[in-house]
């Protein structure tokens, strides 16, 4: 498909530069496959639009302080250059692929140092300022340098227009963060206080958890013309036998987030079956695709002419979801990480 056709206008003052408070507050937009009108509610108010059965799959992935700022000495003729560096996903106890700015000025070879406490050997560069850093630290000791250097990774639309701060340590985390290794987070969850678990609970949804730690690809344009042209890059996830067990038993399956999705869809077999998966995704969803396994989604409303419009797109059908995002826009849902959210409800089959 023409990547054209999933463009359309935002207006700036729709992107959400903080979330709203409590966290389940925020406005919730309901679109059912196939629909041309839609239901306004609030995230506080998913218990009900849920029923006892269903089960709710969580990404449990934390974010790490994973945009680091350096220096590249001088070398030659060329004086030091200052490097800013966005992990996105890491390739052993001592290297991570990361997108580095500017990218022109490293080759192969290069030191780039984090101030006192860490150091990176670039050790391959491709297109786009990806990069493989070979750091000085590994293991443990890294994490903890990374830690003590780095800082929250915001989207770009919101690291444009402000600088991260102390509250986004705690606002650019979900609630069920516990396995470190996202450099960005699985938005849809940032919703959820105590008080809503508790009336899912009550309502009798139950709930699992997930894994996959999104990088920073997630934010990356599409920059092909044509969707069959675009390449996705990897992000690691799991599925353990126990949530496979739990998502083949469940009445319905109601993933919060596409990135939940993602990694259930990649664990299911043609015969709609998931089994325990641990390991790389490289999944793009488009229309046209056959969901395996998802029913339901939560999810925030996303970019323009991006790889997760197109699967909100394939899950309800490419005009509902224009027609929604045109209904968001006029009624001045907020957009993006912090922004609202929307329910997707697919058909029955």
């Amino acid at each position: 498909m023409r990547v054209s056709e999933f463009d359309f206008s935002l207006p700036d003052d729709l992107i959400a530069l903080r979330p709203v408070s409590p966290r389940d507050s925020a406005r919730l937009l309901i679109v059912h496959e196939g629909a041309t009108a839609f239901e306004e509610a609030r995230v506080r108010d998913l218990p009900s639009l849920l029923t006892a059965g269903d089960l709710c799959v969580f990404n449990d992935t934390k974010v790490i302080p994973a945009q680091l700022f350096g220096v590249r000495p001088a070398r030659g003729a060329s004086a030091e250059a200052a490097i800013e560096v966005t992990l996105h996903k890491r390739q052993g106890a001592d290297r991570w692929a990361a997108f580095a700015k500017p990218g022109r000025k490293l080759q192969v070879g290069d030191v780039v140092r984090f101030g006192a406490a860490l150091a990176g050997t670039v050790e391959a560069k491709n297109d786009g300022g990806e990069v493989v850093l070979r750091f000085d630290r590994a293991g443990a000791d890294l994490d903890r340098a990374i830690a003590e250097v780095g800082v929250t990774p915001l989207p770009p639309y919101i690291a444009g227009r402000r600088p991260a701060d102390e509250r986004d340590e705690a606002d650019y985390q979900t609630i069920f963060a516990a396995r470190e290794g996202a450099v960005a987070a699985p938005t849809a969850g940032l919703h959820f206080t105590p008080d809503l678990l508790a009336g899912l609970d009550a309502r009798g949804v139950r709930r699992a958890g997930v894994t996959l730690h999104v990088g920073a690809g997630t934010f990356l344009p599409v920059k092909a013309d044509d969707t069959g042209d675009h390449v996705m890059h990897a992000e690691w996830g799991e599925v353990s036998g126990a949530t496979a067990d739990a998502i083949n038993a469940a009445a319905r399956v109601a993933c919060i987030g596409t990135t939940s999705l993602r990694i259930v869809e990649s664990a299911a077999g043609d015969d709609g079956q998931v089994r325990a998966f641990a390991g790389d995704t490289r999944i793009f969803i488009t229309p046209g695709y056959r969901f395996k396994a998802v029913d339901v989604l939560l999810t925030n409303f996303h970019l323009p002419r991006s790889t997760l419009f197109m699967l909100v797109s394939a899950f309800c059908g490419i005009e509902t979801m224009r027609a929604a995002y045109a209904h968001a826009i006029a009624a001045r849902f907020r957009f993006y990480s912090y922004g609202d959210a929307c329910l997707l409800i697919r058909k029955a089959a």
